[in-house]
């Protein structure tokens, strides 16, 4: 981090706070020398907005945190995930009053705004010291709501020791070869070339691939492959992502157009965005975990962004090569097999689902044997992946068109996949019938540990904005309680590398995958921990299941 500490500001009493500006290194060491034993309390409570942020640069600067944490920000996440959580809005929403705002301080954003440090203290002051004031008054307010919600529990045991747990994995940090990367991009630009070349070939001319604007003009005016052609609100062609998907058919430039998309995408958010992230002091990149930004409780990531990776294709897999573990460590990775299936299968308690889990088989297969009614010995390779889809599909609302779209089969042919799931899964369809019409009734649905997602549109007159408030009604449960138990496991393996005083690292985490760099003479201790913690970080009716490999990068252990 390059941010410099220039004061810290207190509050332990309602409308009277402490700014301590500092004005030298030694002025800045002494006074955390004084304070650390304060904040390395076990029994000290540490009030703040979004802590992560004052965790990491106090730890920057060799402070040492075993204090409780409430931050305010992650409260208001944990009683309304749907809405923002920023001190300033929060304020204003529960306590009327209008902060002193950051750019009332340092100025508007642009070459014009001043640094923090450079500003008169006085003016600080009263800036930094309103900031403490607040978030105390705050804490009073969101904790009296977090009981009155039955969130304690999911506040306190997984969001607040997760603050220390993301602290942990960003300082970490993980290792690029970005020596391969320059090769890929090499190897990229190469084939958009040559895409370009194609294209160009069909069309008898040069137009930008790059230009919106000109490959609407190409496939509608020149090529006119369809005449419902869609136009944005400036009056030119819509050529989105979903369109061409849609016209993929109509004329051979149109899969080759996707093709330069995807590659482009990869090359500038990925390929070439990469090596510009690492740090130069540890030369590796430290992604931001963001804690409060998805409803269902889900972590994302940001600088870079590593939850939307491409896992499949070729390309993908070229960037997972470039993730490396420290000097003379290994790659171990370990992911949950089928979590959502498995949540699925206990919050239905169905029982055929819950015995194909119990007996160890195949999920798939077994759902594809009972669909067909044939002995699972006879499932195909084709019948197990349209079984695949339906049991992944469903949990997310699936419709008898999108299904038969994915497929590539025939709408009845997709009906009778349906129809045939529910009937192996009965307990699969009064579970979904069962949350929809408890959130109808309460307006909300609950994961297994009590988070809750809102559904103000569960009662819509409007069709399309209900069916979606209905998906997420049986999706948000599930998808809710993976998140919450990777957590679990994210905070107990991290605890379980200190006690035991392991000196292999999480590096990530990625949807249900957790990452490491490890020394190898620890593999198999750390090996063994993971899986432990990873395996019972809740008690389900049917096992939970980690699966983990290792090797040399990412892409080896995956």
């Amino acid at each position: 981090n390059e941010s410099k500490l220039v004061g810290m500001s207190f509050c332990w009493k309602k409308n009277t706070a402490y700014y301590i500006p500092f004005t030298s290194l030694d002025e800045t060491a002494l006074f955390l020398e004084k304070i650390q034993p304060l904040f390395n309390n076990e029994h000290t409570l540490l009030i703040g907005q979004n802590l992560k942020f004052d965790l990491l640069m106090l730890q920057n600067y060799g402070m040492s945190v075993r204090a409780k944490l409430f931050d305010t920000m992650v409260a208001h996440y944990v009683l309304q995930p749907e809405l923002r959580h920023g001190m300033d809005y929060l304020a204003e929403i529960y306590l009327k009053y209008r902060t002193i705002h950051y750019e009332d301080v340092v100025g508007v954003k642009g070459k014009n705004q001043q640094n923090i440090q450079d500003i008169d203290p006085a003016i600080v002051c009263n800036y930094a010291a309103e900031d403490a004031d607040i978030t105390f008054q705050l804490k009073e307010i969101l904790e009296k709501e977090l009981h009155a919600n039955r969130l304690e529990k999911l506040f306190f045991d997984i969001e607040m020791p997760l603050v220390k747990t993301l602290c942990t994995i960003e300082r970490a940090g993980v290792r690029i070869d970005t020596q391969a990367l320059s090769q890929s991009s090499l190897v990229l630009t190469e084939q958009m070339q040559e895409i370009e070349h194609n294209v160009q070939q069909h069309v008898g001319f040069e137009f930008n691939l790059s230009s919106a604007k000109q490959v609407g003009e190409v496939l509608f005016d020149r090529f006119k492959i369809t005449d419902k052609a869609k136009k944005t609100k400036t009056g030119q062609y819509a050529t989105s992502e979903d369109i061409l998907e849609e016209l993929r058919g109509k004329h051979p430039i149109v899969p080759l157009i996707l093709e330069y998309r995807g590659l482009k995408k990869l090359l500038s958010t990925y390929i070439d965005a990469l090596p510009l992230l690492v740090n130069k002091h540890s030369g590796k990149i430290h992604t931001s975990y963001n804690q409060t930004i998805t409803a269902t409780g889900r972590l994302s990531s940001s600088n870079p962004n590593l939850q939307n990776i491409p896992i499949r294709d070729a390309q993908g897999k070229e960037i997972r090569k470039a993730f490396i573990p420290d000097e003379g460590c290994l790659f171990l990775s370990a992911d949950y097999s089928q979590i959502e299936l498995r949540i699925m299968a206990h919050l239905s308690q169905d029982e055929n689902m819950v015995d194909a889990f119990l007996s160890g088989h195949d999920i798939h297969a077994a759902t594809a044997a009972k669909i067909y009614k044939i002995p699972i010995e006879e499932v195909s390779s084709d019948m197990r992946r349209k079984a695949k889809t339906a049991n992944f599909g469903i949990i997310y609302g699936i419709s008898v068109f999108g299904l038969s779209d994915r497929l590539s089969i025939s709408r009845s042919e997709a009906k009778e996949l349906i129809d045939g799931y529910f009937d192996t899964y009965p307990g699969v369809k009064s579970y979904m019938e069962a949350s929809i019409a408890k959130a109808k009734e309460q307006g909300y649905v609950e994961t297994l540990l009590g988070r809750k997602r809102f559904l103000p549109d569960i009662n819509s007159s409007n069709s399309f904005v209900r069916g979606f408030a209905e998906r997420n009604a049986i999706n948000a449960p599930i998808q809710g309680s993976a998140a919450d138990i990777i957590k679990i496991a994210m905070i107990r393996i991290t605890q379980r590398f200190e006690q035991e005083n392991i000196q292999s690292q999480m590096t990530m985490q990625v949807h249900d995958e957790l990452n490491f760099s490890v020394l190898k003479s620890e593999l198999e201790i750390v090996k063994r921990i993971v899986i432990e913690e990873m395996e019972h970080a809740i008690s389900l009716r049917v096992p939970l299941v980690a699966d983990c490999g290792v090797g040399d990068n990412w892409l080896e252990a995956h």
